[in-house]
């Protein structure tokens, strides 16, 4: 593990950037933590495998916050499931600068999650069929409407 032990590292993490410990960004104690460097640490590269073939939901993109210059941005959604739960969810993602101009509030956005864990992690579902997020946004709206 880098920098040591989980634990350690998430305590750094928050100590360094007050704004992405667990209490900033509004999750409870599952939540892994953000890793300082999601390449060299092994558990997020795990947890980003998992994610990239996880289940889809939809989120709506509530704020999200750079983390360093490539631009790496963690980004916070209000996330719903077709199974009719909602949660927030965190996504540690690697942007293009485009990409990164284009992020507004309140924008919904097809992402990915882990049934099994449940631990705030999303990832964007930039591989998603239009056709199956548009089917996944009318189911939502329809058990909303009932």
């Amino acid at each position: 593990m880098l920098f040591g032990s989980r634990k350690k590292s998430i305590e750094m993490m928050a100590r360094v950037r007050p704004d992405l410990s667990r209490e900033a960004l509004g999750v409870g104690p599952d939540f892994p933590g953000i890793a300082p460097n999601p390449l060299l640490n092994g558990d997020a590269r795990k947890r980003n495998a998992e994610l990239r073939t996880g289940a889809l939901a939809l989120g709506v993109l509530v704020d999200w916050r750079e983390v360093n210059s490539n631009p790496r941005v963690v980004m916070l959604f209000d996330v719903e499931t077709v199974d009719g739960i909602s949660f927030r969810g965190i996504a540690d993602e690697g942007l293009t600068i485009t990409e990164l101009t284009r992020l507004a509030q309140g924008q919904t956005m097809p992402v990915r999650y882990r049934p099994a864990v449940m631990d705030h992690c999303v990832a964007l579902a930039r591989d998603a069929d239009p056709a199956q997020v548009q089917q996944l946004s009318d189911e939502i709206a329809s058990r909303k409407r009932t």
